[in-house]
């Protein structure tokens, strides 16, 4: 018998009451791929106010040198 089963939904990070700053490298390197890309909002679990937030830390983070462009 095939029993199929849900993938229990992805909460939100920081609406559960975290929150991810630019200088936080070690929060930010989960949202960013081993080749250096920012990682979309399904494989996150975000919401997407709060992606925007992070895609814009994250830019920040990298014009500062805190996470490199690219691996």
């Amino acid at each position: 018998m095939a029993e199929f089963f849900r993938k229990k939904k992805k909460v939100c990070y920081m609406c559960t009451g975290h929150d991810v700053n630019y200088k936080d490298v070690d929060t930010l390197k989960k949202y960013v791929n081993e080749r250096g890309k920012i990682l979309p909002r399904r494989v996150t679990g975000n919401c997407a106010k709060h992606q925007r937030h992070i895609a814009e830390q994250v830019k920040i983070a990298r014009s500062i040198v805190l996470l490199p462009y690219a691996k």
